[in-house]
């Protein structure tokens, strides 16, 4: 196997070199003409070697879908996860001079900016049939940088048990009879911690603040971790914590149906969606080998597997949904949304604002 992917190296760069040559004799010398050259060969290269895909430590792909990939493109995927999605970010940025690796998967909409702006992303704009399901998620100005793989809403949910009359509102919730019955997640230190606070400034405005400082005066339990809260905190049959009301996806509640009944539901207008992009990293070792990973994302192969893999929706529309997700999860109508700019530009100043209000 080795052997094989070192001369396919050995026969891409052999024909590099024979495809500048040729360029070099039917045409004048020039940085243009040298430049249209080196890309066609990259092109037309085989792909092989190793691939690096530099994503958060939540991701998962079926090991046998990840063993066909390999197989099938001659490249070996070597994972890099330096943390979480605000993590994987700030080190693209420190590292741009000298990458982590070639691709990156799980950049998402609340820090796509600072990766746009910090220059780590090279251009790419796939063309897997999922791509133009993609596009729907886009950002602007920025579409050939990053593609949408999936998405999520973050959510606050609730044990039904403790709430036969339906759910209560966000307005309820810092109503004294809820007192010390929620527990969310520090947006300073947690992913979906960080969508739900940008769903409350989404929702409420110049208000948030007010809503927060209420819900501190009515107990609200903070947790460093998505974990902490759910697996925890929750109130819910399979956990048997202290909270009804946790933070958390409207695709958890499939997780909770005990004996064909549900057990948890999502507050669906209480949230934020959370869409997740790959793309090619400026300055990777092996570029070619980066695209076919992008494409491969966008395949029906792992579109399909994300909701049991990684608990997410696949942005093709069409792989089929699990049932259970069909009957327990449904996404929010209008799920809050912020421009990635303008999360960019206020995010460490409403954590800091958040932050001083709900814990110092």
């Amino acid at each position: 196997m080795r052997i094989t992917r070192t001369a396919a190296v050995t026969a891409a760069a052999t024909s590099l070199t024979l495809a500048l040559a040729a360029c070099s004799q039917a045409t004048e010398p020039g940085a243009s003409s040298t430049a249209e050259a080196t890309e066609t060969a990259q092109a037309e290269a085989p792909l092989g070697g190793t691939v690096r895909l530099v994503t958060h430590d939540s991701f998962y792909v079926p090991d046998d879908a990840l063993a066909a990939f390999e197989a099938e493109s001659g490249l070996d995927v070597e994972l890099v996860q330096p943390g979480d999605a605000g993590t994987l970010v700030n080190q693209l940025v420190l590292t741009k001079d000298a990458p982590l690796g070639d691709a990156v998967y799980g950049i998402d909409n609340t820090f796509a900016s600072r990766a746009i702006d910090g220059g780590v992303l090279a251009p790419y704009a796939s063309t897997a049939p999922a791509a133009g399901d993609s596009a729907e998620y886009a950002i602007p100005g920025a579409e050939d940088l990053l593609t949408a793989v999936d998405f999520s809403d973050v959510c606050l949910n609730y044990d039904l048990a403790a709430f036969p009359d339906g759910a209560p509102t966000l307005d309820d919730l810092t109503d004294a009879r809820y007192a010390g019955q929620v527990s969310v997640t520090n947006p300073a230190t947690s992913s979906p911690g960080l969508a739900f606070m940008l769903a409350t400034q989404a929702a409420m405005g110049d208000s948030w603040l007010d809503w927060w400082e209420a819900m501190r005066a009515n107990d609200l339990r903070v947790t460093a971790s998505w974990s902490d809260t759910y697996f925890t905190d929750f109130s819910a049959p399979n956990y048997g914590g202290d909270y009804p009301v946790v933070l958390s996806y409207a695709s958890s509640p499939p997780s909770e149906v005990i004996d064909g009944e549900p057990t948890t539901a999502a507050m669906l207008d209480t949230c934020f969606r959370q869409v997740e992009y790959a793309g090619v990293l400026e300055g990777a070792d092996n570029p070619a080998g980066a695209q076919a990973v992008v494409d491969w994302l966008l395949s029906d192969e792992v579109q399909a597997s994300m909701p049991e893999s990684m608990y997410v929706y696949p942005v093709s529309t069409s792989v089929e949904l699990p049932a259970e997700w069909v009957e327990f999860a449904p996404l929010a109508d209008a799920p809050y949304t912020l421009d990635a700019a303008e999360i960019d530009a206020n995010r460490d100043a409403w954590i800091d604002e958040w932050t001083a209000t709900v814990l110092d």
